[in-house]
């Protein structure tokens, strides 16, 4: 527990470096060599993406702009316009234990609809995490979530979900961002995963 608390900060101070980068006019690929560098000469981490899967992942950061749901490439192509949304994941490994967190960004000022999916969004994060105690159960965070989301008439991505995080990057339980109350497997202490809700308009 104390590693992953160490690798969660690590890849939380990633996101708080990166936020005054996060402008109208800058790469995606520029927002990726920067955090990559703050990883790996700063923290002294490695960063989780790069390589990773198959085909390998070619960066070390994702950076998922406006309709891209998540696992955006940076590209030296793709400059920030104003009004983007940009979703910045970050994943540091150090001492065998993996930090993954993301933040959602705006470069300048964003959209009306843009502003409130992205509170809703945290909104419903928040909503999970308050349920996630010992005797819930997945079924639980998903329900609250998607509760929330369809009230505020946004829905949820089903495709994709949060994971079991630890040593590894990606493991058991797949946590779902909908279902219904008391089902799905039951939370113990000492369980670690994401709640990760991707919420679209429309």
């Amino acid at each position: 527990i104390q590693g992953m608390r160490i690798a969660g900060q690590k890849a939380a101070s990633v996101l708080e470096m990166i936020e005054p980068f996060v402008q109208p006019g800058i790469s995606t690929e520029e927002l990726d060599q920067r955090c990559h560098q703050f990883i790996v000469e700063e923290l002294d981490c490695v960063p989780a993406p790069l390589n990773y899967g198959s085909p390998p992942f070619p960066k070390s950061i994702c950076t998922s702009l406006n309709h891209v749901v998540c696992h955006g490439v940076p590209s030296e192509d793709r400059i920030l316009e104003e009004g983007d949304a940009v979703n910045v994941d970050v994943t540091a490994i150090i001492n065998d234990h993996y930090g993954d967190t993301s933040r959602m960004f705006f470069a300048g000022e964003p959209s009306v609809k843009a502003k409130r999916l992205c509170d809703v969004t945290y909104k419903c994060l928040m909503a999970g995490i308050e349920v996630s105690k010992p005797g819930a159960t997945l079924g639980d965070i998903g329900y609250a979530i998607q509760t929330l989301a369809e009230k505020e008439r946004f829905s949820v991505v089903r495709d994709f979900t949060g994971h079991g995080l630890g040593q590894v990057f990606h493991c058991p339980p797949s946590v779902l961002h909908f279902g219904n109350p008391g089902e799905g497997i039951r939370l113990e202490p000492g369980m670690i995963f994401t709640i990760e809700p991707m919420i679209n308009a429309g």
